[in-house]
């Protein structure tokens, strides 16, 4: 009498486990043992076909396979590339290069997906279904692929030297114990019950419900958080502003760093590295943002030395990868209903490595469009470095009597 239950055993613990050869040895080699009737029941247990045990008892008397074979020369279907050696090279052709509208080419202004190129291989007298050319494309190395952004635009011929030159200067200026700082502006964020990108932890079916249009509030507007980061100290400040982002916003939100965490943590400080982005409300090329670095010179005495990164490059400033990046992981899925609320959750950001930020609100109002006279330019005590001077430069404080 066959020993059901037995045979089930093994098949679960051992037989199941195999590959396909071994799967129809150990199916094979249970039915011989079991006798009469064996086949039979093996098959109903396995879930195996009458044939493929038949088979695996061909193998039992047969010589062994190569190492590294599950079917003997010939076994199995023939791949569709081997038995048409034009597929191949049809489907590299359709997806390898751009098809931007050029006649002669067979698929047009259309996605790659398997269905099409299956069709438009059809066309060509490879007849193929959208599953094998999926297969297909795997053998050619190609998969589904999204955007990356990596591309700069133009590079400027300098990018890398200054690079290196911001990195020494930074560098000298730690090693005399004076302030470095990289600063900049976050992206504008609307206030209001606005969506806010990313997910949190809710209730599951309870997503916080949002408003449907992202039309901004005129009575609350948007926010311009502009950020001022310590290398040293690794702690930052944002100032959160409700106005216009301007240089004299730039300068103040400087400014109120300063006064709030600066002068304490450098009592002695004699000079300012300021690293920044070319462009914006701190660009290299805003005349108000240097007549307000010279107004804070002038109050504080200290020495300031400006540092900007090639046009293009914004995200190799130590803030956007230090500080806002956190911000922004910080209160993802939350709504930016007041200004409270973004003031508290840039200051609740911190990090493994010991990020701290602090945060308040600017109320005041800051014009925009203030035309900076030739006048006004000569009169400020500033020097160009001898490298790229229109992006390395330093402003002195003048004398009192002329603040």
């Amino acid at each position: 009498m066959i020993d059901m239950d037995a045979i089930r055993q093994r098949w679960d613990a051992v037989g199941s486990t195999l590959d396909e050869r071994g799967r129809r040895l150990f199916a094979a080699a249970e039915a011989r043992t079991a006798g009469w009737g064996g086949l039979a029941t093996v098959a109903r247990i396995t879930g195996l076909a009458l044939s493929t045990i038949g088979r695996g008892q061909d193998d039992l008397d047969a010589q062994p396979l190569l190492e590294g074979r599950v079917r003997r020369p010939g076994g199995g279907r023939h791949a569709l590339w081997d038995q048409d050696p034009g597929l191949l090279p049809a489907l590299k052709e359709l997806v390898a290069s751009a098809t931007l509208g050029d006649p002669v080419r067979p698929l047009l202004w259309v996605s790659k997906s398997r269905a099409k190129l299956a069709t438009a291989l059809t066309a060509m007298g490879h007849a193929v279904g959208a599953d094998s050319v999926g297969k297909a494309l795997a053998k050619l190395g190609f998969s589904r692929q999204s955007n990356r952004k990596t591309r700069e635009g133009s590079q400027h011929p300098d990018r890398n030297a200054q690079f290196e030159y911001i990195n020494a200067k930074v560098l000298a200026a730690q090693a005399k114990g004076q302030p470095v700082i990289s600063v900049d502006t976050k992206k504008k964020e609307l206030i209001g019950n606005f969506k806010n990108g990313g997910t949190d932890y809710r209730p599951k079916g309870d997503p916080e419900p949002v408003n449907m249009h992202d039309f901004m509030d005129k009575n609350l507007g948007k926010v311009a958080p502009y950020g001022v980061y310590d290398q040293v100290f690794n702690a930052g400040f944002v100032c959160v502003g409700i106005t216009s982002d301007t240089a004299e916003f730039a300068v103040q939100s400087i400014r109120t760093w300063y006064g709030r965490m600066g002068r304490q943590r450098y009592p002695h400080a004699q000079e300012l590295t300021i690293t920044a982005d070319c462009g914006g409300s701190n660009g290299a090329r805003v005349r108000l943002w240097k007549v307000e670095l010279q107004k804070f010179a002038d109050e504080t005495g200290i020495t300031i030395h400006v540092h900007h990164y090639p046009p293009g490059t914004s995200k190799w400033n130590k803030i956007e990868h230090c500080m806002f990046c956190y911000i922004t992981q910080n209160w993802r899925a939350h709504p930016l209903r007041d200004y409270l609320t973004v003031v508290q959750l840039i200051a609740a950001t911190t990090t493994d490595t010991g990020l701290k930020i602090e945060s308040a609100l600017d109320t005041r109002v800051y014009q925009k469009g203030i035309k900076v006279s030739n006048a006004a330019m000569k009169s400020l005590d500033i020097t160009g470095d001898a490298f790229h001077p229109e992006w390395n430069y330093t402003i002195t404080p003048r004398h009192p009597a002329q603040s």
